[in-house]
């Protein structure tokens, strides 16, 4: 059956374009701040540049260690709908202060409209995956999991294409961007407002008034269940990987590859491409069901196409004049630069989306906004170790190439560890390539 159906219902369709655009506009904004920093902020140096991107990197996401306490909490005790409306309209008043920062070319002011973005965005994953399940059948599930990650991953792909091509446009490039990250940001709020209601899972749970210590019995929520654990676990690796890779693409492009701007989208185009295309190849194999002998085929693409993508990257400072598109692509040597990205991105959605399934199904309704909440918390101290992990190597003197050969190294060992731990990911593996029933 063909799972784009589910995009006319209103029990998923509405939802879907509220997260497309809240994903267009963080990548639109974000991108545009990067390149920004990788290409106009010409009185830095090479590792003022690394530490700035990947300081720009840690704010966005340090929010979601803070806050996803309160936000599990808060999507478990209020209808899931009404919540995601005045998210909605946070991020609206968000941006007009990220407007006038692009319009100024401030970095004071657009470095920390990233940890306010970070913060509503905190706010809306909890309740976006745990309304998920009160809409959808089980048999739908993976489906709609799959879709909203193809159109969070297309959203990226077209944010980043914007933000890229405008911001290279220079002052008039950020008054186009200033406009258009608030008309889109007024724009999710309007289709937010057709999502059906989703009652509240656990109305008499009282907000918590000690961060730290709800933190703490949140991630105790996560823990309890092995199964669940596993998969939380290996979603927070992956958004390491993923986080630590995405954010040296600017640096990687300009200073290895001797690319401008426009090679920057085209390898980010190529990455969230792949994602897409993983996220509904997971689908499709998975046959609707919830398939943990994904993840492993997902595991072993990103180990294998990182450390060729590690290889094929020169390393050295590239000098010259930058390259663009066309020249970047007249070159054979490139052409394994973007077949790795594409791999590797693609072994991604493969990997993440079973993991994902796997938490929604496998944890009871009245605390599964608690649990995805410690999946957020889990998951972003894990990008910020990942921003800390780049900031302190980069600084060290380690190439970006050398990087991401590192990167692709830790990512066999963390798998070889998590599926000892848990081995049901590589029975299942087996299982399925010999046309066994998936698990539930």
């Amino acid at each position: 059956m063909n799972p784009f159906r589910l995009l006319a219902k209103r029990r998923l369709g509405p939802l879907f374009l509220t997260q497309f655009l809240g994903a267009f506009n963080d990548n639109l904004y974000k991108n545009a701040l990067v390149i920004l920093i990788a290409y106009q902020a010409s009185a830095l140096s090479a590792k003022g540049s690394h530490l700035l991107i990947n300081l720009s990197a840690g704010l966005f996401i340090l929010p979601f260690f803070l806050f996803s306490a309160s936000a599990g909490q808060l999507a478990d005790q209020m209808d899931k709908a009404t919540l995601i409306r005045r998210i909605k309209a946070l991020e609206v008043f968000i941006m007009l202060v990220g407007a006038v920062g692009l319009v100024s070319g401030k970095l004071w002011i657009l470095i920390p409209v990233l940890f306010l973005m970070g913060t509503q965005s905190s706010f809306f994953g909890p309740v976006k995956y745990a309304i998920l399940p009160q809409h959808l059948p089980s048999k739908e599930l993976v489906e709609g999991n799959g879709l909203v990650a193809m159109g969070t991953f297309l959203a990226i792909l077209l944010g980043t294409l914007a933000g890229g091509l405008l911001v290279a446009m220079g002052e008039s490039g950020r008054w186009i961007v200033a406009t258009a990250v608030l008309c889109v940001a007024l724009g999710g709020w309007w289709t937010s407002r057709a999502i059906p209601p989703a009652a509240p899972a656990a109305p008499w749970r009282p907000l918590p008034m000690n961060l730290w210590r709800e933190t703490r019995q949140i991630l105790g929520d996560a823990v309890a269940d092995k199964r669940v654990f596993a998969a939380i676990l290996g979603i927070s690796w992956f958004w390491f990987f993923g986080a630590l890779l995405l954010t040296q693409i600017p640096n990687l492009t300009r200073l290895h590859l001797g690319g401008d701007e426009m090679v920057v989208v085209l390898l980010l185009t190529t990455f969230s491409l792949g994602i897409g295309a993983g996220a509904m190849l997971a689908a499709r194999l998975s046959g609707g069901q919830v398939e943990p002998g994904l993840v492993p085929l997902g595991a072993l693409g990103l180990s294998l196409f990182g450390l060729d993508l590690g290889l094929a990257a020169p390393s050295g400072i590239a000098a010259g004049t930058l390259l663009g598109i066309s020249d970047f692509l007249s070159r054979a040597t490139y052409w394994r630069v973007l077949l790795d990205l594409g791999l590797l991105s693609l072994s991604g959605g493969l990997y993440i989306v079973p993991l994902y399934a796997m938490v929604q199904s496998r944890t009871a309704t009245h605390h599964r906004a608690r649990v995805i909440a410690g999946n957020n918390i889990l998951s972003a101290l894990y990008m910020v170790l990942s921003a800390l992990f780049a900031i302190t190597l980069l600084g060290a003197g380690l190439e970006i190439p050398g990087l991401l050969l590192t990167l692709a190294l830790m990512n066999v060992l963390y798998a070889g560890l998590l599926f000892c731990w848990a081995p049901e990911f590589v029975a299942r593996l087996g299982q399925w390539r010999r046309g066994g029933r998936p698990l539930d």
